[in-house]
């Protein structure tokens, strides 16, 4: 397989350092509020990933945080906690708001079909490294303590600025508008490890230390957490575009000052998902969320499906129009494979099957192209391979792609095979479904107390619209 490597910029074959393990590290939501559709394209990118490396053979050990302290609303060390946001926000305490925003990613994450990492790792958790691995930085002289702060020295490294050349006085400061400067850094491109009560005194989670009560910065949690449980070495870690400068370059610094050797290997970035008007953020416009796509008549799968329809290196353009294309696309894919569920019978043809796999994973090989590993499901359907042998592949198929494609074709020919429904409520169902399409909810409510007032309820569920006798 090869990937594009963000640090080396160029596509190299992916090697692990052990042979047939790789240990992977995934930077996790910070829990302060639900995840839009935006952080999540990269949580299915890099599920899909991992599968992939598990569908190769490999044995994979993938590691995610929890950030539940720590995460600053500037990327400049300024600006409240995020999760003390959320908490005043909400009026709850912030492990409240920590617990219930969890949950809620991880059940976002169950519709889209993507697997839980095998370790998860909240921040507050590791506290005891976090202060460990901050003492050394300081004993070898990467780290100092200044105005009640300990921070890193970017002065003392060979190179900073990894990912990108950037030129120091374009990031003086930060990345952000509005970004503060902070006088007490020796450098400004350094960045803050601890925070002390003398900045934030109204901050809830805090910690004794041997520098005073407080907390972590968000980009140590990083490297502890991965280092606690994969070691000094990690093959891949993975994250959205927007981490690589300055989360990710300031994980590299500190992991590698403190362990005195080569971290990562391999960068794997995911490209933003935008909108018409620009990046997607929580902040701005509509807040696009899992649960308002399944209120809007969506099934989250054709949102996995839409994203797995372009590459995870080129920016990713949502309107509605868009996923209204990719939910007749899918459908299309779906009554394809509905033909084939009827024969099952025949033996697989071992050389067709290896003729049709191999173009799934060269697609796969060629840097995670999944679009041209949808295509391939496609050849599957056109081929002349019997039917043990197509349902055989999609099924294998799916075991990356994860879009429940035979089991959302069952149940569609289910659908379709219901005699017992009136055809008048069929119609109806027919209607309604075409009234969401169209965003007129109004008019699909009252076709809904229709088709109640026949005696049957209709729903939307993740493999389709249900049709059920009250």
């Amino acid at each position: 397989m090869h990937l594009y490597n963000s640090l080396t910029r160029k596509k190299e074959e992916f090697i692990p350092r052990e042979a047939g393990k790789v240990s992977m590290y995934t930077c996790g939501p910070t829990v302060y509020h639900y995840a839009h559709i935006g952080n999540l394209r990269s949580y299915i990118m890099e599920d899909t990933l991992e599968k992939y490396l598990r569908f190769t053979g490999l044995d994979v050990k993938r590691v995610m945080n929890i950030t539940d302290v720590g995460h600053l609303t500037s990327d400049g060390d300024t600006g409240d906690d995020k999760m003390l946001k959320g908490a005043k926000r909400e009026k709850k305490t912030v492990m409240e708001i920590a617990k219930f925003y969890t949950d809620a990613f991880f059940e976002d994450c169950k519709k889209l079909n993507i697997k839980t990492p095998d370790v998860v790792e909240p921040a507050t958790s590791c506290i005891d490294e976090f202060i460990r691995v901050i003492e050394s930085l300081i004993e070898k002289g990467f780290a100092y303590e200044a105005g009640g702060n300990i921070y890193f020295d970017t002065s003392k490294l060979e190179k900073y600025y990894v990912f990108n050349d950037f030129k120091e006085e374009d990031l003086a400061v930060g990345v952000r508008e509005g970004v503060e400067e902070d006088g007490n850094k020796k450098n400004k491109a350094d960045f803050v490890l601890w925070f002390t009560k003398s900045k934030f005194d109204d901050q809830e989670l805090k910690w004794d230390s041997p520098w005073g009560i407080g907390y972590p910065g968000w980009h140590i949690e990083c490297s502890c957490i991965s280092m606690k449980h994969l070691g000094e070495y990690l093959d891949l870690h993975c994250g959205g575009i927007d981490n690589a400068f300055p989360h990710h370059t300031n994980e590299i610094a500190q992991s590698e000052a403190y362990l005195g050797h080569e971290w990562c290997n391999y960068w794997f970035h995911v490209l933003h998902l935008n909108t018409n008007s620009g990046k997607m953020s929580k902040s701005k416009g509509e807040f696009l969320t899992v649960s308002l796509l399944e209120e809007k008549g969506y099934n989250p799968l054709v949102y996995r499906y839409f994203c797995l329809l372009s590459h995870y290196r080129k920016s990713l353009v949502f309107t509605w129009e868009n996923l209204d294309n990719a939910v007749t696309t899918f459908n299309k894919l779906i009554a394809k494979i509905k033909p084939v569920l009827s024969d099952r019978s025949g033996e697989i043809d071992s050389a067709e099957y290896d003729r049709l796999m191999k173009s799934f994973t060269d697609a796969l090989d060629n840097d995670l192209n999944t679009s041209l590993a949808i295509t391939a499901v496609y050849d599957v359907l056109k081929s002349k391979a019997n039917s043990a042998t197509k349902l055989a592949l999609i099924e294998k198929f799916d075991e990356v792609l994860c879009l429940d494609l035979i089991k959302t074709a069952e149940n569609a020919e289910a659908e379709n095979t219901s005699a017992d429904i009136p055809n008048e409520v069929l119609e109806l169902v027919e209607q309604r479904k075409l009234a969401r399409k169209e965003k007129n909810f109004a008019l699909a409510d009252e076709i809904r107390d229709k088709i109640a007032a026949l005696g049957y309820e209709v729903k939307e569920t993740r493999q389709g619209t249900e049709i059920n006798k009250i």
